[in-house]
């Protein structure tokens, strides 16, 4: 079974309304006008490579910038309809900004079969969201690490 880490970050507090995620608009042609296009930066797990630093190290290829220090909370694994497990872990980072995404790129076969390829950014955007739009944003196997967040920053 193929395991991803990813990092959520978050801001702000419930009611849903005010609190705030950080998600990552997936890059290349194949995502460009699908909906649900939106993930946690996330990547996966190398050999014997422990989940929160598979989730820092991917944060960081995929926004381009280390992801900030903090308590980390593990929400656990969401499944995707792929099969994929994701590994989530969330961190409050009320004062994270960036400039400019600057993601690692991935190598595509396109058109598929051409035995041409061509290089894209893994991620061409990524943004502070509302948590409810991030709802309608985010891969559907990924919404419950979103209702695990505002389970954890409700509790005082």
């Amino acid at each position: 079974m193929v395991t991803s880490a990813g990092l959520l970050l978050h801001r702000g507090a419930p009611p849903a309304d005010d609190l705030q995620v950080y998600i990552a608009h997936m890059g290349g042609p194949f995502w460009r006008r699908r909906p649900r296009a939106w993930s946690i930066p996330k990547g996966l797990l190398e050999d014997g490579e422990d989940a929160l630093g598979a989730a820092r190290r991917e944060f960081a290829e995929e926004i381009g910038v280390p992801a900030p220090q903090g308590e980390v909370v593990d929400l656990g694994e969401v499944r995707q309809s792929s099969g994929k497990r994701v590994r989530v872990f969330a961190l409050h980072a009320e004062e994270f900004v960036v400039d400019a995404v600057r993601s690692n790129t991935v190598r595509l076969e396109l058109p598929r079969g051409s035995g041409q390829s061509v290089e894209v950014p893994e991620v061409d955007d990524a943004r502070w969201v509302p948590v409810d739009e991030a709802r309608g944003l985010l891969v559907a196997g990924q919404v419950a690490a979103l209702d695990r967040l505002v389970r954890v920053v409700a509790v005082p």
